[in-house]
């Protein structure tokens, strides 16, 4: 879990994909591999999000791919069965976060009140989602609510934008935003790669100015999980 999550921390934007088509999976994911996002929220607010999620981790698996708006257990095995790498819900279910506990699937429930906070610590997290983050008071709300949980760290999503993540990316209490704006399903089934190759491109140039992050971490992500999929499926077949 904390692999995954450090992994957050070095690509900074994650990419929040609503499709309905699956057709595109492939392609989005070379633009992801190839301009400096290697990762992608796959939403199950679609009836293809499994297979979006299966189609791109067997045509790119150094791609960092997860399930978002995952609200019920059923869904935890459909997103795993696809291949799934972490979970990420848009409120806090105890029953959700325990049972990708005990597949130890790495998940970051939504969180916005003192309460839920306290309540993701009792089930030992300390990486949870801020959902919707710019509606429920953006970074000065994080920032207050989570003064007094020194040990939380916060993916906001909701309202994220390339002139607002800059300031959510240099705080210390951030460890990666969730954006949607650069994989836009519109400009996807407009055929418009080169505008979401541009989006992509200028998210991962913001990561590296406030960050500093520089093309070798990135390709360090690409080698690692690449490997890490090699190995568990030459495991698999012997």
């Amino acid at each position: 879990m904390k692999e995954i999550f450090k992994q957050f921390k070095e690509i900074g934007i994650i990419p929040v994909v609503v499709m309905e088509d699956a057709q595109y999976a492939e392609k989005l994911a070379d633009v992801l591999c190839d301009n400096g996002l290697p990762c992608a929220e796959v939403t199950f607010r679609t009836a293809a999000a499994a297979e979006v999620i299966s189609r791109m981790v067997k045509h790119r698996p150094e791609l960092l791919v997860g399930a978002g708006t995952v609200l019920t257990t059923q869904e935890v095995d459909l997103a795993i069965e696809a291949g799934a790498k972490f979970i990420v819900s848009p409120g806090l279910n105890p029953e959700v976060v325990r049972y990708c506990q005990s597949k130890d699937m790495p998940v970051a429930p939504g969180t916005q009140t003192p309460s839920e906070m306290e309540q993701a610590l009792g089930l030992g997290l300390d990486f949870v989602k801020f959902f919707p983050a710019e509606p429920a008071g953006g970074l000065k709300m994080i920032k207050a609510v989570a003064a007094p949980y020194g040990q939380l760290v916060f993916m906001p999503t909701g309202g994220i934008t390339p002139e607002n993540v800059r300031a959510y990316l240099a705080d210390e209490k951030i460890l990666a935003c969730g954006g949607s704006w650069m994989v836009k399903q519109q400009m996807m089934a407009d055929g418009d790669w080169d505008g979401i190759t541009k989006l992509v491109r200028e998210a991962a140039t913001i990561v590296k100015e406030v960050r500093g992050r520089g093309k070798q971490a990135v390709n360090s992500l690409y080698r690692k999980n690449k490997s890490d999929y090699l190995q568990k499926r030459k495991l698999k077949i012997s």
